[in-house]
């Protein structure tokens, strides 16, 4: 089915007019509701199966990894970690947390029904933004866990995908508020409010336009200025989130070469013999990494065909994943990439546009679609095997 959404193979995914996005049709809409529900489900069926087969309950087999670190943020805050560790996470998901805990709704399902509705939020924008296929592509991508379990994907590109949806609608008041919103969850909010800046400039609004866009994203940028004096008021520091990177998760400064370098180790055959898998996670980093490589390559030759046609270029969205693969290539090694592309709704949408094509010939069409069931077939199965990862405490990236 082709979405109302897309334009000209040359330009990428479209989001509609200056002044408003097209209505997607109600079949669409279906597809998507469909997808959530099967996605989620299959979800839900890895982790009760595993409940079963190993006498555990749900709320233990959602908690892993960070959701202690948020568990423990929304109970005793930024001060609960001696080490400082803590301060390596935003508040927005903590917050939340907390609030239900004030009413007596443990951590775990607090935030796995706000990571479901994050989840249904965010499909929803990209529904918009590139058609459903986009959405679904999404829904069943292999670290879809990340959607389901208390953690900030859900939630951030809810508000990060919308914040776009409305920027390229030219509501730039309602993006402001949705990007603030979404700065609250993660530091990629930073990386968000960049991007629009480059939609700004890369537009042809008048400069006392742009100058009034720009002005409304100072609004999500003193968020993060806001957090950052607080963690400076708790230590005295300025770079007390950075520290807490480093400390916690090994993100020294490295040159790219050298992170590069410093990861070929931890993919090669027998490594972390005492943890089979991990091997096989940073596997999927490197692939990560090289997906997030193409897709920003993808949009930059799109954005220069575009200026030749005269058509709306692919800057932003360019700066949106580039900006991201560069700063994982500027740690110690690649990390939590793959996790990472969750938020890279321009992949999901090049995804949806590959998979709404209609070829010409019979023979064409036959072969697409083997092609599309056999990536869609890989790609359950990598989400089934993510979940079991997080779900038994396997390193899930």
């Amino acid at each position: 089915m082709r979405s109302e959404l897309v334009d000209d193979p040359a330009t990428g995914p479209s989001t509609g007019s200056r002044r408003g996005t097209t209505r997607a049709p109600r079949s669409d809409g279906r597809i998507v509701l469909q997808a959530w529900i099967a996605s989620r489900g299959l979800i839900a069926m890895v982790a009760l199966l595993l409940a079963v087969l190993q006498d555990r309950r749900l709320t233990d087999l959602v908690g892993n990894w960070d959701v202690q670190h948020f568990g423990r943020l929304a109970a005793a805050g930024y001060l609960a970690d001696p080490d400082g560790t803590l301060m390596a996470f935003f508040p927005g998901l903590p917050v939340l947390l907390s609030l239900g805990l004030d009413l007596g709704v443990p951590v775990a399902v607090t935030g796995v029904g706000l990571s479901l509705i994050g989840s249904a939020v965010a499909a929803a924008a990209l529904l918009r933004l590139g058609g459903p296929w986009a959405a679904v592509a999404w829904l069943f991508a292999p670290t879809a866990v990340f959607t389901v379990v208390p953690y900030t994907e859900s939630l951030f590109c809810a508000a990060a995908f919308w914040a776009w949806e409305r920027a390229r609608a030219d509501r730039w008041l309602a993006a402001a508020a949705l990007t603030t919103i979404a700065c609250t969850f993660r530091v990629s909010g930073v990386f968000l409010i960049g991007a629009l800046v480059v939609m700004i400039v890369t537009s042809q609004a008048a400069p006392r336009s742009m100058v009034h866009r720009i002005g409304l994203l100072l609004i999500p940028t003193s968020v993060v200025i806001i957090f950052m004096g607080y963690l400076y008021r708790l230590t005295g520091s300025w770079t007390a989130w950075y520290s807490a990177q480093q400390t916690g998760w090994v993100r020294e400064f490295s040159w790219p070469w050298q992170s590069f370098a410093n990861t070929i180790p931890a993919v090669l055959p027998g490594a972390y013999a005492d943890h089979p898998w991990w091997a096989a996670v940073f596997r999927g980093e490197m692939v990560s990494m090289a997906v997030g490589v193409g897709v920003t390559v993808a949009c930059v030759v799109l954005s220069i065909r575009a200026h030749r046609r005269g058509e709306r270029p692919l800057w932003a969205e360019a700066s949106w994943v580039g900006v991201q693969v560069l700063a994982f290539s500027l740690s110690y090694w690649f990390f939590s990439v793959t996790r990472a592309t969750l938020l890279w709704f321009p992949l999901w949408i090049f995804l949806g546009r590959w998979v709404g094509r209609t070829p010409a010939r019979p023979d064409q069409r036959i072969a697409h679609r083997a092609l599309v069931g056999l990536a869609f077939g890989i790609e359950i199965l990598l989400m089934l095997w993510w979940c079991w990862l997080f779900f038994t405490g396997h390193w899930a990236g």
